[in-house]
């Protein structure tokens, strides 16, 4: 849960103004209303506005014998509304409350609320009779006769975080990501340039629109704070953490089996080469296909489950490589020499590999259709292709090349079956 897609933290220093905040805090809010496909865009200044309160004529309510809490609780009842009784019925969970209250368009005029009548207090009020004073009968009077409303200007909240006085401006967007309209935007600030950019042709290297812009001086923007893009950032630093974590968990395991810390890494070399399929995989499902529905862009886009995808891809793709590793080893100790074991094991292990591919895609091909998960399954899909290909001949090479010059029965050890 966050304020907004796209969140910016003004802050001030201490000795500048409230009105520089507010003047820096706007000004960033006219510059996101320039950027293309962000919308809604707000700032969590409250507009100027009026309160009515009620003040009572003590003498006149007195004279009537109207209370002053009878009088509140009239207007209390009428604006936030009275649970008058419950109500039981067969298909609700809870009983449902029957509040009295009047309707919007009566409770928002004062004419409206000055009609109302408040009944007096019995014993309050006398009335004279032959026979002397009597208890007067209970009076209904309207609002109107007993005070009046005074209108006051309502004083604007002032936020807080971490007992630093912040202005919000949040925005929401149609089809761009956080990390790139924050890209443009800053490398915007107090840069003169009155070519203008359109989004389209603005890259990772050529960011910003050309629309200057600038802060007062002592006011400061954060990106980082209540937005979508501080939760990527955490997301991607964990999922990166975990990758690690997997990569020295699957070389502990190969070291333990193969008792060869070039051997393990060698198995190991298999996993870099997915990133040469994801990210040009990626890459290129953007460059096909219907990416602009009702003129907003439509991408494909790395997302977290992508990240997952590729976390997994580390122990699918160990798979292969144990597979050529396995012969390779088992040639040589039938007597082969290095360079025929690498050979023969690139030709023969070629049909498990690719059929163990096959399956691994075949799987995934129906979460595709997932909307969440699909960037999962093109993770894998893409990297496995590459990792595959690629495989089949980085993994053969590096064993030639680490183990070319030394004796075969000396430099490693006998994988397991």
């Amino acid at each position: 849960p966050v304020l907004s897609t796209v969140v910016a933290e003004v802050y001030a220093d201490v000795v500048t103004p409230w009105d520089e905040l507010l003047a820096g805090a706007n000004m960033l809010a006219d510059r996101l209303r320039k950027e293309p496909h962000v919308v809604e865009v707000d700032v969590s200044l409250e507009s100027p506005h009026e309160r009515a309160r009620f003040v009572t004529d003590k003498t006149k309510a007195a004279l009537s014998g109207v209370a002053t809490s009878d009088i509140a609780e009239t207007l209390r009842m009428s604006n936030a509304g009275y649970t008058a009784g419950y109500v039981q019925t067969e298909r609700e969970l809870s009983p449902l409350p029957v509040v009295l209250r009047l309707s919007p368009e009566l409770r928002d005029s004062e004419a409206e609320l000055e009609r109302l009548v408040v009944r007096g207090r019995a014993g309050i009020t006398k009335t004279k009779t032959p026979e002397g004073l009597e208890r007067a009968a209970q009076p209904l009077v309207p609002l109107g006769e007993l005070g009046q409303f005074d209108k006051q200007q309502v004083e604007p909240s002032i936020h807080r975080k971490d007992l630093r006085r912040v202005v919000y401006v949040m925005a929401e967007l149609n089809g761009r990501t956080p990390a790139e309209v924050i890209a443009d935007i800053s490398a915007d600030r107090d840069v003169a340039n009155h070519d203008v950019t359109p989004w389209e042709d603005r890259s990772y290297l050529n960011n910003g629109s050309g629309i200057e812009w600038s802060l007062p001086e002592g006011v400061s923007v954060k990106w980082t704070g209540e937005g979508e893009l501080k939760i990527t950032l955490d997301v991607f630093r964990d999922m990166g953490l975990g990758y690690l974590f997997a990569l020295l968990a699957i070389f502990v395991v190969l070291r333990i089996q193969t008792k060869s810390v070039s051997l393990s890494l060698i198995i190991m070399s298999a996993i870099p080469l997915t990133v040469i399929g994801i990210m040009p995989g990626f890459w290129l499902m953007n460059q096909f296909g219907e990416r602009t529905v009702a003129g907003s862009p439509d991408p494909v886009l790395f997302t977290a489950t992508a990240m997952i995808g590729m976390i997994a891809l580390a122990g699918i793709v160990v798979r292969n490589s144990l597979i050529l590793v396995e012969f390779i080893e088992q040639a040589i100790r039938e007597g082969n020499s290095i360079q025929a074991a690498v050979l023969e094991a690139g030709g023969v292990r070629m049909r498990p590999v690719l059929l163990t591919a096959g399956t691994t895609m075949l799987g995934n091909l129906v979460i595709t259709l997932d909307p969440v998960f699909n960037g999962l399954a093109l993770a894998i899909i893409f990297g496995i292709v590459a990792s595959t290909i690629f495989s089949l001949i980085v993994v053969p090479l590096v064993y030639w090349l680490v183990y070319a010059d030394s004796n075969a029965d000396n430099t490693t050890g006998a994988i397991s079956s």
